[in-house]
């Protein structure tokens, strides 16, 4: 069952609100004792999870829907983290990992329990019987639900998590369906980053398409990515001609630019300031960057 976009957390009594995981979703269908989980496109993805498909309540037959998550280094579930792990098979490399990038499933729906079928009960009925599952001790977890969704937005974007799914309580479950019983609400996040580079449009050297930008970190600027998105036309003319005389040979970032992104582009000295929505936080990476405008007021030294 998937969550519809919308543009405001719902508010009533007829709604519970859950965090909006940044992970992985899965179906865990446990029968004999043997989990089997699977992908939102139905692949077996049982291999690259040993730790979250070893069954946590033994021969009990159940189904769960939940998120697999893993932490970043500032604490936060990221989706990148999981890359390291989501595609790989090879039991040696999984085994590292499992140490290395631990990861929690957050299980957020019971469909099936004890070989009764549970999706045709209200939402509120799921969720009582899987809070009352002995799962706290397990790599499962059962994530809060809350009734007040505007208090959750809040508090989800002042610790950088991704937003909230809010969820009618007396909502179906209906498998492959995309739902106004379900809606998800992500936060956009504005920050200021300083320009270390540009990448023309492809075709041209001198029509600017992108911008490099970087974090002002105690271990010097950080690249955090490329952004594209809301750089055009008169725009993109300002940000060429104010980058020009900054021109230099070398990239300025202290961390290494990878190469995907630092062939074809033009280095400036890290003297411009922009400002840029982003999809989250406490990412080494800016997710679905916008450009926002030119911070006149700020130089690179005035940044935390």
């Amino acid at each position: 069952m998937l969550a519809s976009k919308t543009d405001r957390v719902p508010t009533g009594a007829q709604w519970l609100h859950e965090v909006k995981w940044d992970g992985v979703r899965v179906l865990v269908d446990v029968r004999d004792g043997v989990a089997r989980m699977t992908s939102r496109n139905d692949n077996d993805v049982t291999a690259a999870w040993p730790e979250l498909s070893a069954a946590p309540l033994g021969e009990r037959d159940l189904m769960v829907d939940g998120e697999v998550i893993a932490l970043n280094e500032r604490g936060v579930p990221d989706f990148r983290v999981l890359q390291h792990r989501m595609h790989l098979r090879n039991a040696t490399e999984v085994a590292r990992l499992v140490r290395t990038v631990p990861a929690t499933l957050m299980v957020f729906d019971l469909l099936r329990l004890d070989g009764e079928d549970l999706t045709g009960r209200p939402l509120e009925e799921r969720r009582a019987v899987l809070e009352e599952l002995p799962l706290a001790e397990s790599t499962w977890q059962v994530p809060p639900a809350y009734h007040d969704g505007e208090m959750l937005f809040a508090a989800t974007l002042q610790q950088g998590l991704e937003g909230v799914v809010s969820k009618r309580r007396s909502s179906r479950y209906r498998f492959d369906h995309r739902s106004e019983d379900w809606r998800k609400l992500a936060h956009r996040h504005r920050g200021s980053f300083v320009v270390g580079g540009w990448r023309p449009q492809v075709g041209t050297t001198d029509r600017l398409a992108a911008l490099l930008v970087g974090e002002q970190t105690p271990d010097g600027l950080l690249y955090r990515g490329r952004v594209g998105s809301g750089i055009a036309g008169a725009t993109s003319k300002r940000l060429a001609d104010l980058l020009a005389p900054l021109a230099r040979d070398t990239a300025p970032f202290a961390d290494q630019v990878p190469r995907v992104d630092a062939a074809g582009t033009f280095w400036v000295e890290p003297r411009v300031v922009v400002d840029v929505d982003t999809h989250g936080l406490g990412y080494e990476r800016l997710r679905q960057p916008s450009f926002q405008g030119v911070r006149d007021d700020l130089d690179p030294e005035d940044l935390p």
